[in-house]
């Protein structure tokens, strides 16, 4: 039994007709799954119909073998705006999911300490979110994301608005975290090196499906160097042509 199942999804717009056609996908525990393809080809629909934040027309979407009718309690977010909420500190933003669900245990808070400290936060933690940089937002809505240990995190573009260097930092972040906790990913990126770099598998979607699926066959271990090798530019060049097929 898969962790995350998509039987044969489908989804349309009111007068926009098929956006999400007869997708068929399967996630494994703790792999992290990126989809790729131009905008509109129906890929941040197919995340939300795999978090349960829309429900498909036909088909249905599975996790650990139970059919999802709502996002639930093991999964996660982040999207391309970290949505923090202004008032509160960093510290009360990360522990917000929490807190809407009652007191947080002393626990829960060593384990928000641990998660700034490994963005990098610590000294930030009584700042607003008005006084952080780009990158440290995102860090925080991370941080924010995984403060409820979840099994499964979605993502969708969560870097692409970085300059590349603050982007190539937190994606070597957030793979060390994720490997750390074990946490499954399924992203959406149009960046075909952040792909590469974060994902197990790929998969190209283009028309409302997905045309192809390509495993990165690159150590799970990446450091920053791995960028730099002719197999990770081998990888990059295979998502592209299969990429380019695909259109």
């Amino acid at each position: 039994m898969n962790f995350l199942q998509l039987n044969a999804v489908h989804f349309a717009y009111p007068q926009r007709g098929d956006v999400v056609h007869d997708v068929s996908l399967q996630l494994a525990p703790g792999e992290i799954h990126g989809l790729i393809g131009r905008s509109g080809c129906g890929k941040t629909t197919l995340l939300k119909l795999a978090a349960g934040l829309l429900t498909p027309q036909h088909g249905e979407v599975q996790m650990r073998g139970q059919r999802v009718h709502e996002p639930i309690t093991d999964m996660g977010f982040v999207f391309q705006s970290p949505t923090l909420l202004n008032w509160l500190s960093v510290w009360d933003n990360v522990l917000l999911p929490l807190s809407l669900h009652g007191p947080v245990t002393d626990a829960q808070r060593a384990y928000g300490e641990q998660l700034l400290a490994q963005m990098g936060l610590t000294d930030k933690c009584h700042d607003k979110p008005q006084q952080l940089s780009g990158g440290q937002q995102s860090r925080v809505a991370i941080a924010r994301a995984l403060i409820t240990q979840p099994a499964l995190l979605f993502m969708d573009e969560p870097f692409a608005a970085l300059d590349a260097i603050t982007r190539e930092e937190l994606q070597s972040e957030f793979l060390a975290l994720c490997q750390t906790h074990g946490t499954a990913v399924l992203f959406v990126t149009h960046d075909m090196t952040e792909a590469v770099y974060l994902a197990d598998r790929v998969s190209v979607m283009h028309g409302g499906q997905i045309q192809t699926s390509m495993a990165i066959d690159l150590p799970r271990s990446r450091p920053t160097a791995l960028r730099f090798t002719s197999g990770f530019t081998t990888q990059c060049e295979q998502l592209r042509q299969a990429m380019e097929a695909a259109w």
